[in-house]
């Protein structure tokens, strides 16, 4: 079997899976299967059709193993769990929990999925390939009948003996872009195989100068084997990744001790459960005891400036010159009697505002206001056609004559 490839059974109980280190891992969670798990509420003669989605965490854990990875498009297509085992795990039962949740009803049901990774013969498989297909999304890549197309066109150009699919994995897990929703584009899928025998010419194809070339001006290079593919795949040759494990070498290089690099100092060494408990009382007090005295001594000797050294009002007046005083107990005093004046407000008129004499008989003519009126409203000087007993002064006609 190039890949594992398991769907839920309709038996109501915990799932045995047993994948192989190194081979891609497919399992799908089909509705229809979950559908049973919550009654049905529909009206007469209508099909339910609740949309469903899941969510799946390793037991005792809020997510999923590293290597495991899940996607499900819409609450109304099935879910599928997709992964490449690693060898650390051989041996070791993975549980995951599988949680069903109803979207129309608010119910859920729960099963877990037991995960048995068992070692591959000749696992890694020594020659690997990464192909980056640019029409296919990850959930359509990752069925059954699909990825078996791939593997019998890679198969066909490759011609080897043993022939796995290693991984898949999303385009925008590494890093690439949310397609444009027109002409029905797709994300693209990165597809890595394993075979045990040495990649073949048309593979080798793209690492011709010629072809790098027109991968550097973004051109599309020239395959032979190319045609193979295009009737289902679009496979971008410039992103293929050829690995030969067999010609990888260690690149550890020896440190050359020098300026900047500090002597090796053995593993850490973390200190045992079995330490001491300390005693931090007499911290405690040094920390609160010093700032405490140094602030009460800079107390004592503000309250002593401020308190006792105090020489007070009698000693300041006999320091003080005679004249001083005296000039100063005579401002205080003219000051208390603005202050009163300023209070009394019932003051003599001023002498702009005082009857006036009449200008032929010299009687004296009453103000014209009464006493609450104000007197910044007053004129000066009486007007004569407001005087009262006003002699009139004759006045010179047109044609001469005079009249009294």
């Amino acid at each position: 079997m190039p890949f594992l490839y398991t769907i839920f059974s309709k038996v109501h109980s915990d799932r045995n899976v047993y994948p192989s280190a190194g081979v891609l891992f497919v399992h799908v969670l089909e509705r229809e299967y979950f559908k049973g798990e919550f009654p049905p509420y529909p009206k007469p003669g209508e099909i339910s059709n609740d949309p469903i989605t899941f969510n799946t965490n390793l037991m005792g854990y809020p997510d999923r193993p590293g290597w495991l990875r899940y996607i499900q498009r819409t609450p109304y297509s099935d879910g599928v769990l997709y992964g490449s085992p690693t060898a650390e795990n051989v041996g070791k039962p993975t549980v995951i929990e599988i949680t069903a949740y109803n979207r129309r009803t608010f119910e859920t049901a729960r099963h877990n999925l037991i995960i048995n990774i068992m070692s591959a013969e000749d696992f890694p498989l020594p020659y690997q390939a990464e192909f980056f297909i640019k029409n296919m999304n990850v959930e359509e890549m990752l069925a059954s009948e699909v990825l078996g197309d791939f593997l019998g066109a890679v198969k066909n150009v490759w011609q080897p003996e043993r022939l796995n699919a290693i991984n898949i994995t999303s385009a925008l897990d590494r890093g690439g872009r949310v397609p444009l929703p027109i002409n029905d584009m797709k994300e693209g899928v990165y597809v890595m195989v394993g075979a045990d025998v040495p990649f073949s010419s048309c593979l080798r194809e793209v690492e011709n100068p010629q072809n790098q070339l027109r991968c550097s001006q973004e051109m599309e290079p020239v395959i032979t084997c190319d045609k193979k593919f295009r009737t289902q795949f679009y496979i971008d040759w410039c992103k293929i990744s050829l690995v030969d494990r067999t010609k990888q070498v260690s690149t550890y290089q020896e440190v050359i001790r020098g300026e900047g690099i500090l002597p090796d100092g053995g593993e850490y060494k973390p200190p045992s459960d079995s330490l001491k408990s300390r005693d931090y009382y007499t911290d405690f007090l040094v920390t609160l005891a010093v700032p405490s005295a140094v602030a009460l001594v800079l107390f004592l000797i503000l309250a002593y400036i401020m308190c006792c050294r105090r020489e007070g009002v009698e000693k300041r007046n006999m320091q003080t010159p005679d004249i001083q005083l005296v000039h100063h107990s005579a401002i205080q005093k003219s000051t208390k009697e603005l202050r009163d004046m300023s209070k009394n407000r019932e003051i003599a008129w001023p002498l702009s505002t005082l009857p006036v004499f009449h200008p032929v008989t010299g009687e004296i003519i009453p103000p014209l206001h009464t006493d609450n009126y104000e007197s910044t409203n007053m004129p000066l000087m009486q007007t004569q056609q407001n005087l009262p007993h006003q002699t009139q002064i004759p006045q010179q006609q047109t044609t001469g004559k005079w009249y009294s």
